[in-house]
Order: structure tokens, then C-alpha cells, then sequence
């Protein structure tokens, strides 16, 4: 039990844990909302350079804005129809993550941010798990194969699974982990 007064930081995903060594351990990490930084954590461990987006930023303090990390303040889901601006255009990362969270507006800037030879790792809930527990908003839930459906046409598929989970509670998740080929020197 966490005496402290503080949230105890949940562990990192083990879907996040077990794909990320398939990048190659460096160059820049982008974790979308972030929260309180559990793959933030993860990533300073495996040597990337991390810029740590989420609305509220809070729970990131405690690693500073510096060298290792950069931490945005942003309201991605701000606007009508997901209008918001997406704070981070034109740059592109050796891995983007995603856990927990779905804005279906911010899939062609989420994959257009994924670097050549990058990876995408994103899971999150699917439905079905509105009988199990939060959410229960089908807004926030993905449809069957949808996780698949949206990455296939950009990123090449390295695994998904789309299955209730049961630890540590059962839960309905779409995970996904796909790489960007990298660009083809045609000069040769």
C-alpha cells in the first residue's frame, strides 16, 4: 500500500514493454497522453529522448522539462469534430506510444508522426468492454479489427491482438505494434 500521499505509478504495459526492444533503443519517444508517465519511465530506462503529451501534465513533474524529457501541455480532443490543433506537426519519432486512449481524429497525425523504420505500439479498450467496466462510451471503445483496420493501409503489422485480457482485471483491449518501412534509396 502507498503510504506516501502520492498515486503509486502503475507498471509500464507489457505490451509496451514486450515490443519496444524492436526499435532500435534510440532516437526520440513519443508517449500520447502520457499521464502519469509509466512508459515515460520505461523509455528514459531504454536511453530515448521522450516528448510526453497529454492535457493535464501534472503527473509528469517529476521529470522536469530538460535534456532527457519534453513535456507538452495540450488538449488534443479541444474543438468541435477534434479541430484542435495537433502541437507536434511535421515531427516524427522512432516510436510512438499509445495506451488507454482513443481519439479517432488524431489517427492520421498519430501514424504520420511514426518515423521511417519507427514504430507504432498503441492498445486500448475495444468493445465489449462496456460490460466489464469503464469506458463504457462507444466513442472511447474501438470496433472489431478497427485498431487493424486503421494502421494496416500506412504501417506494416508486426502483431495484434484484439481479446479480453484478463490481468489485472479483465479488460477488452485492441493492441497493436507495426513499423513504417524505411525509404528505399531508388538511386541505386
Amino acid at each position: 500500500m502507498n503510504t506516501s500521499g502520492t498515486p503509486s505509478l502503475l507498471p509500464a504495459s507489457p505490451w509496451i514493454a514486450r515490443h519496444l526492444p524492436r526499435a532500435d533503443g534510440s532516437g526520440t519517444l513519443l508517449d500520447v497522453a502520457a499521464g502519469r508517465g509509466r512508459h515515460v519511465a520505461l523509455a528514459l530506462d531504454r536511453g530515448y529522448q521522450v516528448t510526453a503529451l497529454d492535457r493535464d501534465t501534472a503527473g509528469l513533474s517529476r521529470f522536469g522539462n530538460g535534456a532527457a524529457v519534453e513535456v507538452i501541455e495540450a488538449d488534443l480532443e479541444d474543438g468541435d469534430a477534434g479541430t484542435a490543433p495537433w502541437p507536434l506537426p511535421g515531427r516524427s519519432f522512432a516510436v510512438v506510444v499509445v495506451t488507454n486512449y482513443l481519439w479517432r481524429p488524431l489517427f492520421p497525425h498519430l501514424l504520420a508522426a511514426v518515423a521511417p523504420d519507427g514504430l507504432l505500439l498503441y492498445e486500448t479498450f475495444a468493445r465489449g468492454q462496456e460490460a466489464l467496466g469503464r469506458p463504457r462510451n462507444p466513442d472511447f471503445l474501438l470496433g472489431r479489427n478497427e485498431l487493424l483496420d486503421r494502421v494496416r493501409p500506412t504501417l506494416d503489422v508486426i502483431a495484434f491482438e484484439d481479446l479480453v485480457d484478463p490481468d489485472p482485471e479483465p479488460a477488452v483491449r485492441q493492441r497493436i505494434a507495426a513499423r513504417r518501412r524505411a525509404a528505399v534509396d531508388a538511386s541505386r
